[in-house]
């Protein structure tokens, strides 16, 4: 009986180590294409947001200091970094500042927005959305997405019927958390920027 158990013992620890050996092998195959496709991804995303400039990272991007403001201000909602958007003769355009919003209906939903020296909103564009499709996932489309853009307000409001002024959005039907999460992003977003960088801050 003795004996059954240690070779059962051996042949499972063998079993464990060739498996770590094999995941170890694929995650060293794989990290450098992952992350190639994810620089990608947000190399895309600023672009979008905005057109035509270059982009650097804001050097002095502090996390800690970024979560304590989204608390101070009573966001879930967390910046994870920040672009200076500059035009081809190195004139400050404005900033993109990725943001992850926490509260979305089925998964975190992170998104960078494009923001002017002047504080106008150029847009956003999201890297990564797990909302339903055909509802959630409109957060992606210009119906929605349109409606920030080009807009200098202090914040925006979520609301379920047209909108009245500038500030505020009109829910996507039958996705209000969504929509509220992408609004609310957004003003983090902001709230950051006029926090920060308004100013020129490089």
């Amino acid at each position: 009986m003795n004996k059954k158990i240690v070779h059962d013992a051996l042949i499972l620890t063998a079993f464990t180590l060739v498996l770590g050996f094999v995941l170890g092998l694929v995650y060293d195959i794989t990290k450098e294409p992952i992350a190639a496709a994810d620089k990608a991804a947000a190399d895309a995303a600023y672009e979008k947001v905005f057109p035509e400039a270059e982009f650097e990272e804001y050097k002095e991007f502090d996390q800690a200091k970024a979560d304590a403001l989204m608390e101070e201000n009573g966001f879930d909602d967390e910046i994870v970094g920040v672009q200076t958007a500059k035009d081809a003769g190195g004139n400050l355009l404005g900033y993109v500042v990725t943001v992850t919003a926490k509260d979305a209906s089925q998964a975190n939903i992170t998104f960078s927005v494009g923001i002017q020296n002047d504080g106008t909103v150029n847009g956003y564009s999201i890297t990564s959305i797990a909302e339903t499709p055909g509802l959630g996932d409109k957060a992606k489309g210009e119906d929605f997405s349109g409606q920030f853009s080009g807009k200098q307000v202090e914040a925006f409001e979520l609301v379920k019927q047209a909108p009245a002024s500038d500030s505020e959005i009109e829910a996507i039907s039958g996705a209000t958390i969504t929509s509220n999460a992408m609004t609310k992003g957004v003003n983090a977003c902001m709230t950051y920027f006029r926090n920060v960088l308004e100013g020129g801050a490089q």
